[in-house]
């Protein structure tokens, strides 16, 4: 299935709105069949022409957070974040992603997302660091799962044209999420990510064996992105 360069419009009001900085993307296939019992009911895993799903690793810093457009949440509302995510499709044919799990420092944020939207952050300490072209992300898990690490080390390179691979696999408008026994979609919007190359230099993670998933195959080249502004909107549950 296709999937479009630009975000189609979400529904208004803007449920609240960020700022994504800095972000490494690294992704492995994986086949569906290995991942579809980790899918809310009504999604299913989405599929690329080359028969495979994917997971993700995606470091980044959220630089600021606001409910609706304006009103800015001080000190919680900027964290850094790692989430490992998986790419998922309903009936409707809205595309997205399935979080499995979602690392940042501030634990009202995981109180908060996991009460209101099912979304299942988890309290770690993190941080970015960067001299010259290179990012270096660290996390250590706090809760639950103490001690679950990550550090991604990359070279940020030159601006890169995506493939249609890449495209589909950054180019997502919501997300899919389980909450009070219905499946939920989170559409959000923004522009398309400007991508350039990335190194990586080191890599030792623990997140995607404990998310459940097995990669069937080798490591994507990674991609960086400076970032993107971007607005969520109205969820709607998933018939």
């Amino acid at each position: 299935m296709s999937i479009p360069l630009t975000a189609p419009p979400i529904p208004r009001p803007v449920f609240f709105d960020q700022f994504w900085a800095d972000l490494t993307f690294v992704h492995w296939p994986v086949h569906p069949e290995r991942v579809a019992h980790l899918f809310p009911r009504g999604t299913r895993p989405d599929v690329f022409s080359d028969g495979m799903t994917y997971v993700a690793l995606v470091p980044f810093e959220i630089l600021h957070t606001a409910l609706g457009t304006s009103l800015r949440l001080p000190h919680i509302g900027a964290f850094v974040e790692t989430n490992v995510r998986l790419y998922s499709v309903d009936d409707a044919g809205r595309q997205g992603v399935v979080f499995r799990s979602l690392e940042t420092t501030r634990l009202a944020v995981v109180g908060f997302t996991r009460a209101v939207l099912g979304v299942p952050y988890t309290w770690a300490q993190m941080r970015m660091t960067r001299s010259g072209d290179v990012i270096t992300y660290e996390s250590v898990r706090r809760w639950p799962r103490r001690g679950l690490r990550s550090m991604l080390s990359v070279r940020i390179g030159d601006d890169v044209t995506p493939t249609a691979l890449e495209v589909w696999l950054t180019a997502r408008w919501g997300a899919h999420t389980r909450k009070a026994g219905r499946t939920w979609w989170v559409p959000n919007e923004h522009d398309p990510w400007p991508l350039r190359t990335a190194e990586i230099l080191e890599l030792d993670d623990d997140l995607i064996a404990a998310s459940g998933v097995d990669p069937s195959g080798e490591r994507l080249r990674p991609v960086f992105s400076k970032g993107v502004h971007a607005r969520f909107g109205r969820p709607s549950v998933v018939n």
